[in-house]
């Protein structure tokens, strides 16, 4: 990887590409994720590049989504492996739950690698390389699902994940958590809940507050995800947009 000073203004998109870069170079992420990659970067320097109040809120109901789930999973794409598979086994290891891969531009040897990737960062139960399940709805191989894992899942997280898997999930009864920067995409409208954050952010914070509220009684936490509004919270990641840009363009302006 190039060799980026901490000091750049820039260090840590910069980073986050340089991974995803060097995601294609080992074989785990596709060329279609660099595209993925700088339409993400695009967003988030819309959202100032920070985790905004809309978000947080997003992830404290995802995380008491999550612990009130009966049968959690957790979805890896080539992406999520590049930028945060370290970060996607903590979250599992704190919730006890499987990863599983699942890839648009599937491949058994990208599968395998991404497997292997988890396994190395520590993860205890990865699924996704003997598919025997699919998502009704899909016609591509993102339709392929584990049973034990997602196809029974009745809450997913699917970090960047393409809006048609989204929808299919859902149609199939399960909760799902997305994280997509782009408030306006069909994947953050159709997920039950959305969090309008950079993955490098989002999931360790998802993580800490999965750890914190742990111990909070099931009433406490029956009460975040009911009082959720993912429309209203969309909307409020699009003000928030509003308002960033505003302040660039008065400061343009001194």
């Amino acid at each position: 990887m190039t060799d980026i000073p901490v000091s750049h203004p820039r260090y840590a998109s910069l980073v986050a590409r340089e991974r995803v870069t060097e995601g294609v170079r080992r074989g785990y992420t596709s060329t279609q994720g660099l595209i993925a990659q700088g339409r993400g970067e695009c967003f988030d320097y819309l959202i100032g590049e920070k985790t905004t109040p809309a978000a947080l809120q997003a992830t404290r109901a995802a995380a008491a989504m999550l612990l009130l789930a009966e049968r959690p999973a957790l979805s890896v794409n080539g992406n999520v492996a590049a930028l945060a598979a370290e970060e996607m086994v903590a979250l599992a290891g704190a919730l006890k739950i499987p990863l599983e891969v699942n890839l648009f531009h599937r491949s058994e040897e990208r599968v395998k690698k991404i497997a292997d990737l988890l396994r190395e960062k520590g993860a205890v139960q990865v699924l996704g390389e003997r598919p025997d399940a699919a998502v009704p709805g899909l016609d591509h191989a993102r339709a392929l699902a584990t049973r034990g894992g997602i196809f029974d899942a009745d809450v997913v997280l699917i970090p960047l994940e393409d809006g048609d898997r989204c929808e299919a999930l859902v149609a199939m009864g399960k909760k799902v958590i997305a994280i997509d920067l782009n408030p306006l995409s069909r994947t953050a409208r159709k997920a039950t809940v959305s969090i309008v954050d950079n993955i490098v952010r989002a999931v360790p914070l998802l993580t800490e507050q999965v750890r914190m509220l742990s111990s909070a009684p099931r009433a406490d936490l029956e009460a975040m995800v009911r009082d959720h509004d993912n429309q209203r919270v969309l909307r409020e990641a699009v003000g928030e947009i509003q308002e960033h840009l505003e302040g660039q363009t008065e400061e343009s302006e001194e």
